[in-house]
């Protein structure tokens, strides 16, 4: 009997032959991300532990991305709190403000490498099996645990495999295919299992993409979700790396087929990440704010959809659009291809890497009775501002369509336009 990528992953970490679903193990981990959010809290548990050393502090990212730059003396004493514990254990992974972003982005920075074990003190570090690595989140125990001893224990979740057939129409993104994902059951039935993507389009994505989807498995309940390296990881890395692939006999809990040939562009509809819908169902809907940003689409990838639509356009004059990069890295990168300006000069704002209004504590969140249309990864009731807001999800050209429109609409529309 064979195993699944998650299962040799957990076993090569446990020092073991073969894992089976359902064993609880300690493994080796290779990489910790904790952020401000909850860095004072994993260093007070650190210390509670009567812990004096930490184990491998060069493999530790401490991510200053939740409120940043801060706006009230609580978050500045917050990190203050971050800043002096990884100045006293000589920590060099403590990433100051102007050089900081988001932490899972700046972890999927050729920090993390495929086949190692990588979590963060936050849920969506599923995003890190985009690298081909087991990424899952974690809480600030566990973290000050791993700090203290390199390890932790897992119990071996069951596996299932998804089948990505056909390749998506022009305008349809990877963001399109992470929301179509929520649709394959029902809420919580993916509840601590492994989902590994398959098929000739998944082995095509950028990695850029492959981090969309990975981050937003998450939202199924899924303890982690992996796309196999490959030479499209190697080539983003810049590196060789280890070829890892589940066995053809390998068993897995269940099996789905998703037809992207098929796929229209979707958004997430109030309140729920699974109440997905197609655009031109919910077209017309009157919109305050379009959000491009977070960590599941503030990357390049995800910027230059947006300029496809945005060049010899403006935003609506009542509409406010914010564009926030994951990190200074991409900041950089989309400032040298001229995109700044782009935004600058079409009526967005453009702001300093964070999580923003994302979890709603941040710069940009909505007010009473507001609608916001975002490329983050949740619309739960309140997520992002009062409780008689709402908030849609969708990829980049679509947030980007309704910041022109003034409405939800179909990106198609002007992606056609622009091929024209």
């Amino acid at each position: 009997m064979g195993h699944t990528i998650v299962e040799k992953i957990i076993a090569a970490h446990a020092g073991l032959a073969e894992v089976h679903p359902g064993d609880i193990v300690d493994v080796k981990v290779d990489r910790l991300m904790i952020n401000d959010s909850n860095g004072p809290t994993v260093f007070k548990n650190f210390r509670e532990l009567g812990a004096k050393k930490i184990v491998d502090q060069e493999r530790i990212l401490v991510a200053i991305d939740h409120r940043v730059p801060p706006f009230e003396q609580k978050q500045a004493d917050n990190i203050n709190t971050c800043r002096m514990f990884c100045r006293e254990h000589a920590m060099c992974g403590f990433r100051e403000i102007g050089r900081h972003g988001i932490g899972h982005q700046m972890m999927c920075e050729k920090f993390v490498r495929p086949g190692e074990i990588a979590v963060g003190t936050d849920s969506h570090s599923t995003m890190y099996g985009g690298m081909g690595a087991l990424g899952c989140g974690i809480n600030s125990a566990d973290a000050a645990v791993i700090m203290a001893t390199g390890t932790m224990w897992m119990m071996v979740p069951e596996s299932v495999l998804v089948e990505l057939k056909g390749r998506p129409k022009k305008g349809v993104t990877a963001k399109d295919i992470a929301l179509r994902l929520q649709t394959m059951a029902t809420v919580d039935h993916f509840v601590y299992k492994a989902i590994e993507l398959t098929g000739e389009y998944a082995h095509e994505m950028s990695v850029s993409s492959r981090l969309v989807i990975a981050n937003m498995l998450c939202e199924t309940g899924a303890k982690c979700g992996i796309l196999p390296p490959d030479q499209v990881t190697a080539d983003y890395l810049g590196e060789e790396v280890c070829t890892l692939s589940s066995d053809p006999d390998a068993v897995y809990s269940e099996r789905y087929v998703i037809d992207l040939d098929e796929l229209e562009p979707v958004l997430a509809c109030p309140h729920m990440v699974s109440n997905v819908k197609k655009v031109t169902e919910v077209e017309g809907t009157k919109i305050h704010q379009a959000f491009l940003g977070s960590c599941t689409n503030g990357r390049i990838e995800d910027f230059l959809q947006a300029a496809e639509i945005l060049r010899g356009r403006k935003v609506h004059p009542n509409v406010r659009m914010i564009v926030v990069p994951g990190s200074q890295s991409v900041y950089l990168e989309m400032t040298k291809m001229g995109l700044t300006e782009l935004f600058t000069e079409c009526g967005a704002a453009v702001m300093s890497p964070s999580c923003a209004s994302c979890g709603g504590f941040g710069p940009g969140v909505i007010g009473d009775g507001e609608v916001c249309i975002s490329t983050t990864n949740r619309n739960w009731l309140g997520r992002m501002g009062p409780k008689t807001s709402s908030v849609y999800l969708g990829s980049a050209y679509s947030v980007t369509a309704a910041a022109v429109a003034g409405e939800i609409a179909s990106p198609l529309k002007y992606l056609t336009e622009v091929d024209a």
